[in-house]
């Protein structure tokens, strides 16, 4: 009777275990983020982010088919909004490289990035919508060799330095 029991516990516990697996959260955000956060799930932002990593951007999209939704946050990096400033290689708030079918959702504000807001390098079918840009060093978002890609609905704002001239989407 107890290895009845014993196998039904057993049993009830994988059930539940692999019965949960297909309802699980999105990847929850918020805080300080002080290395590149690669996502491998849909994502949202629960508050908002303060980004120090230097030299690499702050969230980085690991497959394709994924999605990020700001949910009114903010995303800030190390970057001064009152002062010019030089770009730096590397550092974006978001990037979506050599991936496709991802969206990236607003409303939302990426800024102060001593590079780009937002970079879609080599990516292809990917969606930003709905984000406000600003005072990122190199421009808002920008689009390096990829191909159907749909920016809708984003503002981009006071991006751009005397170095980088290149402010906008």
């Amino acid at each position: 009777m107890s290895r009845v029991l014993s196998a039904l516990g057993v049993t009830a516990f994988l059930f539940a275990l692999f019965a949960g697996a297909g309802t699980a959260r999105a990847n929850e955000i918020s805080g300080t983020i002080s290395s590149t956060l690669t996502i491998f799930e849909d994502s949202e932002l629960v508050g908002d982010v303060t980004c120090t990593v230097v030299g690499a951007p702050c969230i980085a999209f690991g497959a394709s088919g994924l999605k990020l939704e700001l949910n009114g946050f903010t995303i800030t990096g190390r970057s001064s909004a009152l002062t010019p400033c030089p770009p730096a290689g590397g550092e974006a708030g978001i990037a979506v490289d050599n991936q496709h079918d991802d969206v990236i959702k607003g409303p939302g504000l990426v800024q102060q990035f001593h590079q780009f807001g937002i970079r879609l390098n080599r990516s292809t079918n990917t969606v930003v919508k709905d984000v406000t840009l600003s005072s990122n060093c190199a421009s808002g978002i920008i689009v390096i060799a990829g191909s159907d890609n749909e920016l809708k609905g984003n503002v981009s704002v006071r991006n751009g330095s005397p170095i980088a001239p290149c402010g906008g989407i």
